[in-house]
């Protein structure tokens, strides 16, 4: 006698196992390769396997499991139900480095905008509306002798992200880092520039991006000067990106839609304004202008990212007079710095397709390194490590190189890649050298690689997508969420000295550290710490 056959109503549950341990099968997949192309596309795969796995789920559901028809319907009703719940009182504001969705309540109040002081100057002055050229040279109130103590650009007074005669305490346990300021702040990731008792950045408010002075010393803001409309970006965040530099008594802010301002350091008076992008023919990137401007050799120099040799250009520091223009490349994230590489003084920059040299006289090219792929974003510095190596990397799965540059027989300059490497993919943050070793963020994780061939020590210690500065022989790293580590770099191993939350919400802004005082900012706010110090530092 034959079994009886089930109920025609009885649950058929096998599909749905099924499809869950396909689910579960992609996510250990995705995520247990120890060389991973980046958390970024390990997220992005996660997302769409989840999305399959529910799309298929409710197929299932509606199609395969003999539930009542009445009892399918209402369980897609309340799925929907569900969903329509959470688009109306959820939103997504932005995303983490790994392109992890944000969510907020919806019209949940930001933080204020810091109070403007009296010395405000919110526009220019009416004879620089809508001028292309450079107006008469003003000469700045005043010129202060950058102190040994300055943060006065992006990454330090080298652009290497690298300070010496910093003795920072080694143990927090006795001494932590104490608030000297802490407040809210506009939106933007702009690091800040340090001269001269202030602390410069660019943010923005009331729908215009401002360049603004802080009070080093209380936080309080001594001028603020807008600039042109703000930028909005729901995915990577709204507000400008490049960090000022100071030099000479004056300000140079490089705001998000090309245009270089150079201002009074100690008024916030607008001296000169050039449209950089609209003079050369230049394209913003695809998420703003990010490139911070190199003050050198009485020049101010910034990516345009123009056709036929515009793609470096050089402005009179004083006058705002263009003076050279060199490159055919396009703009990326990366910021200009001065290196001596084969012999030779150079400007370097990390450009859409190649690693650059420019002559620091005229802009003519002195040598680029292969192409790089298109499409990712270059934001990491390059690293020169001596007299004729300099490393670069990029996230999204694409790795670093080391370049070696020579002279060659005729006096010119060559580039020749010794080697390649997916184990260190800086994606937003910078690499450090340290006693014959690098250290950096892969995809947010922290690495010790070989320079010398490229292979990978260690790779612990997951901080997100944050940033990092060596003080004399010691890492401190600003985590993604608004944490500080101290860390002593050591080819064997991680180890980690101390921690301290410092900030609030996204911080991918570069950190500034002026003698002890550490000034950090994330999506949220801004924050000055005093460092403890070893006696006598």
């Amino acid at each position: 006698m034959s079994a009886p056959m089930p109920p025609s109503n009885t649950l058929r549950l096998w599909p749905a196992y099924l499809i869950l341990a396909a689910a579960v099968g992609a996510l250990v997949w995705i995520w247990a390769p120890a060389d991973s192309p980046g958390s970024m596309s390990q997220s992005t795969l996660t997302l769409i396997a989840a999305s399959l796995a529910t799309v298929l789920l409710l197929l299932w559901w509606l199609l395969l499991s003999r539930a009542r028809w009445l009892v399918r319907v209402g369980v897609l009703v309340a799925v929907a139900a569900l969903g329509g719940a959470a688009a109306r009182f959820l939103e997504i504001r932005g995303v983490s480095g790994d392109l992890v969705p944000r969510l907020a309540w919806r019209g949940e109040s930001a933080p204020a905008l810091p109070a403007v002081s009296r010395t405000t100057l919110d526009a220019p002055p009416p004879e620089l509306a809508g001028a292309t050229e450079p107006t008469p040279a003003v000469e700045p109130t005043a010129r202060p002798v950058p102190a040994a103590r300055d943060f006065p650009q992006f990454l330090g007074p080298d652009r290497d992200a690298t300070l010496s005669g910093v003795h920072l305490a080694r143990g927090w346990e006795r001494h932590a880092p104490v608030a000297v300021w802490r407040r809210p702040i506009g939106a933007g990731w702009s690091g800040f520039a340090v001269a001269g008792g202030l602390a410069v950045t660019q943010e923005q408010g009331h729908d215009n991006e401002r360049v603004v002075a802080y009070d080093l010393a209380s936080g309080e803001v001594r001028w603020s000067h807008r600039g042109g409309p703000g930028y909005r970006s729901g995915m990577t965040g709204d507000g400008p990106r490049a960090t000022p530099t100071i030099d000479g008594g004056r300000v140079f802010a490089f705001g998000v839609d090309g245009t270089l301002r150079s201002l009074d350091l100690e008024t916030g008076r607008l001296l000169f304004e050039r449209d950089v992008l609209a003079e050369n023919a230049g394209r913003a990137p695809d998420h703003g202008v990010a490139s911070s401007p190199l003050a050198v050799d009485g020049l101010v120099i910034v990516l345009a990212g123009g056709p036929n040799g515009r793609s470096l250009v050089a402005y009179d520091t004083r006058t705002g007079e263009k003076r050279w223009a060199g490159g055919d490349d396009g703009a990326a994230y990366s910021s200009p710095l001065v290196a001596t590489l084969g012999g030779v003084r150079q400007i370097v920059v990390f450009n859409l397709h190649h690693l650059t040299g420019h002559d620091p006289r005229t802009g003519e090219v002195l040598w680029q390194d292969d192409r790089w792929p298109d499409r990712p974003e270059k934001v990491s510095q390059p690293v020169i490590l001596d007299d004729d190596r300099v490393f670069v990397s990029m996230g999204y799965g694409v790795g670093g190189r080391l370049v070696q540059v020579t002279r060659r027989s005729d006096g010119g300059l060559s580039a020749q890649v010794k080697w390649e490497t997916r184990r260190l993919k800086a994606k937003f943050t910078q690499v450090v050298p340290h006693e014959g070793f690098l250290y950096g963020l892969d995809e947010g994780v922290l690495v010790c690689l070989d320079p010398a061939d490229g292979e990978r020590r260690w790779k612990q210690g997951r901080y997100g997508h944050g940033q990092i500065l060596l003080v004399d022989d010691l890492l401190l790293v600003q985590a993604e969420d608004g944490e500080v580590i101290l860390i002593d770099p050591n080819p064997e191993r991680l180890v980690e000295l101390a921690r301290f939350q410092a900030v609030d919400g996204r911080t991918w802004a570069t950190p500034a550290l002026a003698g002890d005082l550490l000034i950090i900012r994330s999506d949220l706010e801004a924050a000055c710490y005093r460092l403890p110090t070893e006696p006598g530092a």
